[in-house]
């Protein structure tokens, strides 16, 4: 039985799977563009030409990356029985969603969504043992 952990933010996704007494760790990351939108007058002068910040624009952008993303990770896990979604903020959600809308299959296998604080790989590794009750394992 493959149970996999994936613990993600908009930077990288860190997945480990545990399977027949083997332990793997992988982290993808996301190539998810930081945009700083910097709007404000152009001139010196109250009421001068104002700069139009295209918001819709960043925003479709950062979609896209988004999808590429979410869609490099499903490519990991295709073959695995059990997930368990954790991580900061809520692009779990919005990776949840993704599988919700388009892959049934893989939604069906997620067991929990579960909001956790940023970790080091080692500590993303102990939890995810501490989650499915594994005991040792062999690091492949």
């Amino acid at each position: 039985m493959k149970r996999t952990g994936i613990w993600l933010d908009k930077k990288k996704a860190h997945v480990v799977t545990f399977y027949d007494d083997k332990e793997s760790f992988n982290t993808i990351l996301s190539n998810v563009e930081s945009f700083n939108i910097h709007g404000g007058s152009g001139s010196k002068f109250k009421g001068g030409p104002q700069d139009v910040v295209q918001d819709s624009k960043y925003l479709e952008r950062e979609k896209h990356q988004l999808r590429k993303y979410f869609e490099t990770i499903i490519s990991e896990i295709k073959d695995v029985d059990t997930i368990v979604l954790f991580g900061p903020a809520e692009t779990r959600e919005k990776f949840y969603r993704l599988l919700s809308d388009n892959y049934a299959d893989l939604k069906n296998k997620v067991k929990e969504i579960i909001k956790a604080d940023s970790m080091t790989k080692r500590q993303v590794k102990a939890w995810v043992r501490e989650f499915y009750n594994i005991k040792k394992v062999q690091s492949l």
